[in-house]
């Protein structure tokens, strides 16, 4: 009889940074495949409709982010309870958690649908969108929201592989998806002549195949996280534990998100051209962050296995691997970055305006890019561990209240355009500041022997 082939992956022994690596290669690729989704509408826009377009489409993340990011500090919470019940190998927990995710994305997909459809034009005339970029950021966000399903099934279903160790997978999906977006997005625009309404329609069909793929996979895996349809429902301790974790997360996610909406609205009063070279930065942002987001990804992942199955030393040591990793690979891409900024945002705009805003953003902001790494490894650490409170109070204060009345100040002060750019990296240096701090007071430091999140038999 043939041995299946095992695409989990137990991280409670053997080598930390080969776990770490081996984990992360996968999931940074995965990033970079998913960063192609938004990215390639934006070329797309950008070099073939307009720098209105492009700044409509650009401008719209904020928004998606708000509901989205409230989805996936739920889908956080999830992955942290079913990675903790397969390191402790608790069978019958693991599969009660997994069916109650599946449960749990039915519900969310429905509300993320209604809510988004219903938040579009408040939320576009609170961020003072310009009358030339209104309507195409309407229609977009119309199409995206409609079909948001997509991407949350996509999203939970590829947590519970990654929670397991598996982070293949997802990644052949995601990377088939992606490939699939580009096609279409260039098919729709230029072939069928169609402008935002064809990069918004492609990157939905695309995101909705995608989940497909992880659905049917989870259907046919016959270990105990696999999907038994006839089993999916919500089980009280389950839930209880996920939205104990993910609740705060998610909170943190949606908020920071909105406030971003404020961030955005003072781009936008310096017109399209500014929104547009705001919007290729942070595509280009997005990509020297992957490896960091990578990382911490699968260092939360392995903290939460070792935490179960109480080895606290090796929880610690992999927070330390992860930190160094992490430093090393940002700092090579923010010089890379920093260098060739032009050449690398004239890719996304032939317009010169365009990319010499995308140049002062990138300038003025990737010195500070090292900070991230702390702020990424310790708060995946302490989620890891169960703690989510103290990680989401730290960030909405940093990244929420503090850079808001950063932003107040500077703009009575009217300093300027630079003032505004530094906005982020003052918001990461404090969060980063205060998270190592409550990272050093955490379990991992006071107790001799770690108790697992896991519910306690009575």
């Amino acid at each position: 009889m043939a041995h299946r082939i095992r695409t989990d992956s137990d991280m409670t022994q053997g080598s930390i940074w080969r776990h770490l690596i081996d984990f992360a290669i996968p999931m940074a690729i995965g990033l970079l495949f998913q960063q192609l989704y938004n990215t390639v509408d934006t070329l797309v826009v950008g070099n073939f409709v307009s720098k209105e377009a492009q700044a409509a489409v650009g401008s719209t993340g904020s928004i998606i982010n708000t509901v989205v990011g409230f989805c996936a500090g739920l889908a956080t919470g999830a992955s942290v309870i079913i990675s903790q019940r397969y390191g402790a190998h608790d069978e019958k927990g693991l599969s009660k958690a997994v069916h109650t995710t599946i449960a749990l994305t039915f519900l969310l997909s429905a509300v993320a649908t209604a809510l988004g459809l219903l938040i579009i034009d408040p939320m576009l005339r609170f961020m003072q969108t310009p009358a030339d970029v209104w309507d195409d950021a309407k229609l977009y966000l119309t199409i995206y929201f409609s079909g948001i399903a997509g991407i949350l099934f996509y999203n939970m279903g590829s947590g519970v592989l990654r929670a397991v160790g598996d982070s293949r997978r997802p990644l052949v999906f995601l990377i088939f998806s992606a490939l699939l977006n580009t096609v279409l997005d260039l098919l729709f625009v230029l072939g069928f002549g169609m402008k935002v309404d064809g990069v918004a329609w492609a990157t939905v069909i695309s995101q909705f195949i995608s989940a497909l793929l992880i659905l049917r996979t989870l259907s046919k895996e016959p270990s105990a996280y696999g999907i038994r349809w006839r089993l999916v429902r919500v089980d009280r301790e389950s839930l209880s534990g996920m939205l104990r974790i993910g609740l705060p997360s998610s909170i943190q996610s949606a908020i920071t998100a909105f406030s971003n909406v404020f961030v955005q609205s003072y781009i936008n009063a310096f017109g399209s051209a500014c929104m547009a070279g705001y919007s290729i930065y942070n595509k280009l942002d997005a990509f020297v962050l992957i490896p960091v987001q990578a990382i911490a990804m699968s260092s939360t992942t392995m903290v939460g296995q070792n935490w179960g199955a109480r080895q606290k030393k090796r929880a610690k040591d992999s927070v330390g691997t992860a930190i160094r990793l992490s430093l090393i690979a940002t700092a090579t891409l923010a010089v890379v970055a920093f260098v060739a900024a032009k050449q690398l945002l004239g890719l996304f705009s032939p317009d010169p305006e365009v990319v010499d805003y995308g140049v002062r953003f990138i300038h003025i902001v990737t010195p500070f890019y090292l900070m991230i790494c702390f702020n990424q490894i310790y708060s995946g650490a302490l989620r890891g561990i169960g703690d989510a409170t103290a990680p989401t109070v730290i960030m909405l204060c940093s990244f929420v209240v503090f850079r808001q009345i950063y932003l107040a100040v500077t703009k009575a002060l009217n300093v300027g355009f630079i003032a505004v750019a530094l906005a982020y990296p003052m918001g990461w240096i404090m969060c980063s500041t205060l998270l190592y701090i409550r990272y050093r007071h955490s379990r991992l430091f006071r107790e001799k022997k770690p108790e697992s999140a896991l519910p306690q038999e009575p």
